[in-house]
């Protein structure tokens, strides 16, 4: 890489490298993309004001760089995630022999696993879901009240994304064998499982509702239509959800899935291959939600758990 240019340009066409070894050999999706590269952009605009260049960071630039996003309100979720992002590119720099030593390398991740996920109580998923299903049943019922009511019913029961619920196909839907093919990070494809509620609302919806929506499409194979015809978006999604429950979120609500089977028994294993989760550890954060949510029960019921001076207060 010749010497004579400026740091800013130098950065700029290595990131630019490495996001085309992303998208082209690693088949992440776009939006995968961007979300890596804006990360590697705040950290080598942090380098800038080091001095420094990507290619010569070394780990007191890293922990540096995580110190600066400690200091301005950057959740430690975020952080780890960010890192994450950096030791990816330094393993493909070290691999490509384009530099010796990982700065990355000994560095300890934020202790994001503190930060757990919010769910909803099993009581406000199900009221939220009445509500919706409601309206879906009603005699004059129209096509958005059904496909509404299908895509809450199939974000909880199945606990997807809400980039994997906008690029579903009719053509992955098996409601005969209550399932539906779903491709999550890095295109990567896992069988999903869906309850009968969830099968009965899309079936709905796919009868009564789809046909009417399509009319106006010119995405053909498009499970989840806009009124106008057209694919929904993600924020589209969200204002949905939080339509039907000022609190909740699509993520929560792929929240409240896992930690509601993890509640009911399920193993962790199980909950990890519904929600595509490439390490356990992820999955791992809901074992914490459930009992949380134990110990509350168990305060709340148990006649010896809110005092301890003798049964009933008596001595």
């Amino acid at each position: 890489m010749p010497q004579n240019r400026n740091p800013e340009s130098r950065n700029t066409e290595l990131l630019r490298e490495y996001v085309a070894y992303l998208r082209i050999e690693k088949g992440l999706r776009p939006l995968s993309c961007e979300a890596y590269e804006r990360d590697l952009l705040q950290f080598a605009e942090y380098l800038e004001s080091e001095n420094a260049l990507l290619v010569a960071a070394a780990a007191v630039h890293v922990a540096g760089f995580l110190e600066h996003l400690g200091t301005h309100g950057v959740e430690s979720r975020s952080a780890a995630r960010k890192l994450s992002c950096l030791r990816g590119f330094y393993r493909w720099l070290l691999l490509d022999k384009r530099i010796e030593r990982d700065p990355t390398i000994n560095l300890d991740s934020p202790s994001s696993w503190k930060v757990l996920p919010k769910s909803l109580a099993q009581s406000e998923v199900s009221e939220m879901l009445e509500r919706v299903g409601v309206a879906a049943e009603h005699a004059q019922t129209d096509a958005i009240s059904l496909r509404d009511r299908a895509i809450l019913e199939l974000l909880y029961a199945g606990g997807l994304r809400v980039s994997e619920l906008t690029g579903l196909n009719v053509a992955d839907l098996s409601l005969e064998a209550g399932r539906v093919l779903v491709r999550g990070k890095g295109d990567k494809e896992r069988i999903v499982p869906l309850g009968k509620a969830a099968v009965e609302a899309i079936e709905k919806y796919l009868k009564q509702g789809r046909p009417e929506l399509q009319k106006r499409s010119r995405t053909a194979g498009r499970l989840f239509l806009s009124a106008r015809g057209e694919p929904l978006t993600r924020q589209w999604v969200w204002r949905l959800v939080k339509s039907a429950d000022s609190h909740a979120s699509p993520h929560m609500l792929r929240h409240s899935c896992a930690t509601h089977m993890v509640e009911r028994g399920a193993d962790l294993r199980t909950v990890q291959t519904l929600l595509g989760h490439a390490d356990i550890a992820t999955t791992q954060v809901y074992t914490h939600l459930a009992l949380g949510r134990l110990k509350a029960v168990h305060r709340q019921h148990h006649p010896r758990a809110k005092s301890t001076s003798g049964l009933d207060g008596k001595a």
